[in-house]
């Protein structure tokens, strides 16, 4: 039988679910299980695809296509977990489908109520992930929300009734809670009394506490939290704030012994642990040598997440390459009416400026303008530039307008009047009027053109990243462009589409339409993103050479 644990939060929303559910999945795959992920999003949107990254951070996209939560991400990068549109619940989702079966018949008849009706298309899909793989071991859920919010009762209802239906040994429930710092630098555990009694009246009694603090809590006090909430004492852990980065929460938590507590409270023999890999990324970290700093330069720059996977990928790309990659916030609107780019890029860092530029994805004509101006001054002033998606077509409309002289240069999706729209709207999206899920998702497979920085990136022709796009290169706009200099280094297997752009006489300047940043892991960077920071790295050497 597969085996089951719930993530759920309490006292405030933040405190880390997706980081503690993916780590502890990390540590279940070190003693050598099968580990399976999955998020259940109490939101009514069907997915995440159609909302600003201001409400819910980034998209995160899954090889089938899948616009997700972005734990989804974390759980890329702290596990082997597949995953795919199934390890994504949303209430959209659910509620959708089960009114969809009512219109067809398909209940006979009967009253179709939220229980048991709603719980039960909750549990059928969590249960088709278990089942997707005969070799499933474990199966981890995280519920969104906290404890208390209304949006939430249905899939923790759903849960009480998998962890009666399991048995205890089958399923566990582990509830994330705060201790919080008042004056004086108290720590109080009362929220997280409360946070208990909210689960236990929902019929579910936390078997795992993991209380989210400022600092690792002494003996006594996890004794009192135990005490005052029907925990056992050595099942109270503590996620205290680190340092260095979030990827040692693994190795904390394994210190506290969390996953030899899950094991014995699954009824799992304990295995030998394997966290060669986690504590080699922590050497490399602590080895790092140096400091390069890179301009984001996008328009959602007030919300981290917004960005998550980029950032995480830059630094996944400085620990391979020995530094520490300093992020520098651009907001692209600032750009536009300004005198001077390199100004606002100089002061923008904390010291003598920027080391390279980084053009994220993104949707709308807003800061436009900004992103196209520091995509010239990269290209003209030898700045290694990376163009993700909407970073590459940055870098057509810059050469459209600064190297051919076509002053009107631009996309259609900005301006449909242009004379010269060098990036255009795919074929397939011409009629689309339903913008959720419809545009090009997921995986895709491009072709590398040889003697390119794409090629020797990926040491191999065929390279298969994720796609989340609408609009493409204007394929009549070729030959002006190669013409020019441009370099087209990747295709589509039919070469119907480019994929790739590359600067000439410019030490490293790329944009692809694809987004790497999905793939790239703590464990494992990205090519592209490994490549650029080394370019920034070696052009930072040289200049104080």
């Amino acid at each position: 039988m597969n085996k089951f644990i719930f993530i759920s939060g309490g006292v405030c929303s933040s405190l880390g679910k997706g980081v503690a559910a993916s780590s502890l999945g990390a540590l279940l795959e070190g003693r050598g299980l099968n580990v399976r992920m999955i998020k259940c999003d109490p939101y009514i949107n069907v997915d995440a695809g159609t909302m600003s990254p201001y409400q819910h951070g980034e998209v995160y996209v899954t090889d089938d296509g899948a616009e997700t939560d972005l734990d989804l991400g974390n759980y890329a990068r702290f596990t082997n977990s597949p995953l795919s549109k199934a390890n994504s619940i949303t209430s959209g989702q659910v509620w959708e489908s089960v009114i969809r079966k009512e219109r067809e018949g398909r209940y006979l008849g009967r009253c179709v109520q939220a229980i048991p009706h709603i719980t039960d298309e909750i549990k059928n899909r969590i249960l088709a992930v278990a089942r997707e793989d005969p070799d499933t071991d474990v199966v981890i859920v995280e519920i969104g929300g906290t404890v208390g919010d209304f949006e939430s009762i249905l899939f923790l209802e759903a849960a009480r009734q998998l962890i009666h239906e399991s048995g205890k040994i089958n399923a566990l429930s582990v509830h994330l809670t705060l201790i919080p710092e008042v004056a004086g630098g108290e720590l109080k555990t009362k929220p997280t009394q409360h946070s208990v009694k909210a689960m236990q009246e929902l019929g579910i009694q936390p078997d795992v506490l993991i209380c989210r603090a400022p600092v690792m809590l002494d003996e006594s006090t996890r004794r009192k939290i135990a005490l005052f909430t029907n925990v056992e004492s050595d099942a109270v852990f503590v996620s205290y704030n680190v340092d260095a980065t979030i990827y040692e929460i693994p190795l904390i938590f394994f210190e506290q012994k969390l996953d030899q507590v899950v094991l014995k409270k699954m009824g799992v023999e304990s295995r030998h642990a394997n966290l060669g890999s986690w504590s080699a990324m922590m050497e490399r970290f602590a080895a790092r040598n140096g400091k390069v700093r890179v301009g984001i330069v996008g328009k959602y720059m007030d919300l981290h997440d917004a960005y998550k996977s980029v950032y995480e990928a830059l630094f996944h790309a400085g620990l391979e390459g020995g530094v520490e990659v300093e992020l520098v916030k651009i907001d692209s609107s600032r750009l536009e009416e300004a005198e001077s780019v390199e100004s606002i890029l100089r002061s923008a860092a904390s010291d003598s400026g920027i080391d390279g530029i980084l053009v994220p994805g993104g949707f709308g004509q807003r800061g436009i303008n900004g992103m196209i101006k520091a995509a010239a001054w990269a290209r003209t002033h030898k700045v290694p530039y990376f163009g993700i998606c909407l970073g590459m077509q940055i870098m057509l409309i810059d050469w459209g307008r600064n190297v051919l002289g076509w002053e009107d240069a631009d996309s259609t999706e900005f301006n449909h009047e242009t004379r010269h729209p060098v990036v255009s709207l795919l074929e397939e999206q011409v009629d689309v009027t339903n913008y959720g899920g419809t545009m090009r998702l997921g995986k895709s497979e491009s072709v590398a053109e040889p003697e390119t920085l794409l090629f020797a990136a990926y040491q191999a022709p065929r390279i298969f990243e994720r796609h989340r796009h609408r609009y493409e290169f204007s394929n009549s706009y070729r030959k002006e462009m190669t013409e020019s200099g441009l370099r087209l280094a990747a295709f589509t297997p039919d070469g119907s589409l480019v994929e790739c752009v590359e600067w000439p006489d410019h030490p490293w300047g790329l944009g692809v339409q694809f987004h790497p940043e999905f793939k790239s892991k703590p464990t494992g960077a990205s090519p592209l993103f490994r490549d650029f920071i080394a370019a920034v790295r070696d052009r930072k050497q040289w200049d104080r050479a």
